[in-house]
């Protein structure tokens, strides 16, 4: 079933009045005490949950207390200390050489638009808009990570299957004020509520407006 802009609008509208209520105060769930730290366990999240990261973080950043610490860490140690996220070598390498970008072109400080921060080893868009939104309270974008993507779809708000083109979808329908909490209140809800499996749809505070919830063949049987 694909919505019209108009109804999407409409419905993404309806979706954050409701989560507005249940998140009045949505926040990124990685842990961090600055910019640089949220940028790291950014970097780590990738393919791995934020449990995780927020596991192996308190001790990373003991070793590496600052940008410059990790412009010299060795590659090796710093594998074996973020190993458990996955991908550990080219996380490891990233972060490296994302801090050595740093200190070169930025003078150590991070930059605040995402056009400068996507130059920088190891981050993409997703990653950029999350450091711009958390750290800084810019909206340059939609943060769209695997509950996104999949409430996004499951709720009619996109059809897309690429990040970057669900994105686009949901920057038409989502007022500019609301592209920070936007994400940290699906993922929320996308945790506790609508997790890929066995969606609790019958306890969900969106059960009266999500469209696949108004097909009765779909209601309690939601697959993806």
């Amino acid at each position: 079933m694909k919505l019209s802009i108009a109804a999407r609008k409409e419905l993404a509208s309806a979706i954050i009045k409701v989560l507005k209520k249940k998140y009045p105060a949505p926040e990124c769930a990685l842990q961090h005490e600055n910019p640089w730290q949220l940028l790291v366990a950014t970097i780590l999240s990738a393919q791995c949950t934020d449990k995780r990261v927020n596991m192996v973080t308190p001790d990373l950043f003991k070793r590496f207390a600052t940008i410059e610490d990790f412009a010299k860490a060795g590659q090796e140690e710093l594998e074996e200390l973020i190993r458990s996220t996955g991908f550990f070598r080219n996380k490891a390498k990233n972060i490296i050489a994302c801090a050595r970008a740093l200190i070169e072109n930025f003078k150590g400080k991070i930059p605040q638009t995402l056009a400068e921060l996507t130059k920088l080893p190891g981050v993409g868009r997703k990653t950029g808009s999350v450091l711009l939104g958390t750290a800084f309270g810019k909206a340059e974008g939609i943060v769209v990570d695997t509950h996104v993507t999949r409430l996004s779809q499951r709720m009619g708000l996109s059809d897309k299957n690429d990040a970057e083109k669900i994105e686009q979808d949901l920057l038409q329908i989502v007022d500019r004020k609301y592209w920070i909490d936007f994400s940290h209140m699906l993922i929320l809800h996308g945790r506790e509520r609508c997790p890929a499996r066995k969606p609790d749809c019958d306890d969900c505070e969106l059960n009266a407006i999500c469209p696949k919830l108004l097909q009765p063949s779909c209601r309690g049987a939601i697959s993806g």
